[in-house]
């Protein structure tokens, strides 16, 4: 599955500029994305857009995608091109990724937790990185994005907000 841009530059500017306002020194960052959840072609989800919002927040130092055991060659391909590392599982993708989550809660070398996804299931992994003190953004796409998950993060990013908005 082809990884395409979804949203338009000005969106990016607009991310971009709310993210730079609240760096304060430049924050070590750890993202994780949800690939089954989130690379959907529904969503046209593009990763290089992903690492440039964060990289206005801070240094991205741990970047991977969680797959399943039926993603394609192109799509683990096109995940190495834009610099994420590749995780695919043959069990619950949420339960790795949530593991891993908790790894980065522990680390102390990262200063901020972002996680790509929709699922409510990460709201506890969110509260957790809060409780030691990490700062957590959460982004995801409409439709299906908890509200909860919103609320549980220091900053909530909804990719296509207007063009969901738009087809309501």
């Amino acid at each position: 599955m082809p990884i395409k841009p979804s949203i338009n530059v000005s969106k990016i500017q607009k991310f971009k500029k709310v993210l730079s306002s609240r760096k304060e020194n430049k924050k070590k960052i750890g993202v994780l994305v949800d690939g089954p959840n989130m690379l959907r072609k529904e969503f046209n989800l593009n990763l290089k857009e992903i690492r440039e919002i964060l990289c206005e927040y801070g240094d991205i130092k741990i970047a991977k995608v969680f797959l399943n055991q039926y993603a394609g060659d192109k799509l683990v391909e096109a995940i190495e091109n834009q610099g994420f590392e590749p995780v695919i599982t043959s069990g619950d993708v949420d339960v790795r990724m949530a593991v891993e989550a908790m790894e980065i809660v522990y680390n102390d070398s990262i200063d901020v937790l972002a996680l790509v996804t929709r699922d409510a299931d990460f709201k506890a992994v969110l509260k957790k990185a809060m409780e030691v003190g990490k700062e957590t953004i959460i982004i995801g796409a409409e439709p299906g994005f908890s509200t909860a998950l919103k609320n549980s993060a220091d900053i909530a990013i909804v990719l296509n907000e207007e063009e969901y908005e738009e087809e309501e």
